[in-house]
């Protein structure tokens, strides 16, 4: 089967080769892995998209692109939980607590002998 790309060169691939649709399920694999991939390691993106067999430059602007998603989730997620925190009233909030509950301290307490090293001298009688 002989594709043409928009400037009219013939595209000869593993990716054109199939007329079953082999590119469609390629696109779809590497959509779903770009939108997957906030999720993964590196290593396991590069080994789900090596079985793809796609281009190296392919491979590396998807892990790249897959990093700043990651990132950018990163990101986000803290500044909302930083967020929460700072709207947080802590002295209110632990004071409902302590009039709402009872504190029990344990404690367990050994006391134990020292170990006294003794040192023995030797007394000699001198002659005179």
């Amino acid at each position: 089967m002989e594709n043409n790309d928009s400037s009219g060169k013939k595209n000869d691939g593993p990716l054109f080769d199939d007329p079953k649709g082999l590119f469609s399920e390629t696109l779809k694999k590497v959509f779903t892995t770009g939108v997957s991939a906030a999720f993964m390691t590196e290593e396991s993106v590069r080994s789900y998209l090596q079985e793809l067999k796609l281009p190296k430059e392919i491979l590396n602007v998807i892990i790249q692109s897959a990093n700043k998603s990651k990132d950018d989730i990163t990101q986000r997620v803290s500044k909302e939980i930083i967020g929460i925190f700072n709207k947080i009233d802590w002295i209110s909030e632990l004071s409902k607590f302590a009039e709402t509950h009872k504190f029990k301290i344990s404690a367990e307490i050994d006391i134990i002998k020292k170990e006294v090293k003794v040192e023995r001298v030797e007394v000699t009688k001198d002659s005179e």
